[in-house]
């Protein structure tokens, strides 16, 4: 029995760290090319359901597209959130500063606020990465195939201004069935309501 255990630790910690080079591997080649993107293909304007921060539904707005150069959206954001939202990289499993949070709430996109996920459909998926089983309104995410890494998956980016979310998969909780897998760098956390007023 301690045999096996010390196979199971040792295959797990070997899947792990192999998992880290990869993702490693992956931001440093996204990097290298990610002059060479191609330009957004949606130039809007876009339909898009406003949320309030305590997420109430304010309705469904036709809006521009948020549009910044390169420039701009690296003068707004961290190096991080730039590799993650403007050039698809993924940030380190169990790195990020949302996968472990609880608290109710709502999730925007850090780069321009649009309201993405609510606390409500979020799940522990053991992945390192904060999970999601379905996003607070369909019209505020698009989602394209993806086959960036030899692996056909399916890209989530925010509706709004195209920051690259992360991706979703199939092996989700009930009723969906779906798992937004999203990557912390690219959200931004608002504390719901009275949870909100005990911080403070």
């Amino acid at each position: 029995m301690n045999e096996i255990t010390r196979r199971g630790l040792i295959f797990g910690a070997a899947t792990v760290a192999a998992c880290g080079v990869l993702v490693g591997v992956e931001r440093v080649c996204l990097s290298a090319f990610a002059d060479n993107q191609e330009p957004d293909d949606d130039p809007g304007p876009v339909k898009i359901v406003k949320f309030s921060d305590d997420g109430a539904r304010l309705g469904v707005f036709t809006v521009p597209k948020v549009r910044h150069t390169k420039a701009e959206w690296k003068n707004q954001l961290t190096e991080l959130q730039y590799d993650v939202t403007r050039r698809a990289a993924t940030e380190f499993p169990f790195s990020g500063a949302l996968y472990d949070q609880h608290a109710a709430g709502l999730y925007r996109c850090v780069d321009c606020g649009n309201a993405l996920f609510d606390s409500n459909s979020k799940f522990d998926s053991g992945t390192g990465w904060p999970s999601f089983w379905q996003p607070i309104a369909s019209e505020n995410v698009r989602e394209k195939k993806d086959f960036s890494v030899g692996v056909l998956r399916t890209e989530v980016n925010c509706a709004l201004c195209s920051a690259h979310l992360g991706h979703v998969f199939t092996d989700g909780p009930e009723p969906t069935g779906l798992r937004y897998c999203m990557n912390s760098a690219a959200l931004r956390f608002i504390l719901r309501g009275s949870a909100a007023q005990e911080k403070s």
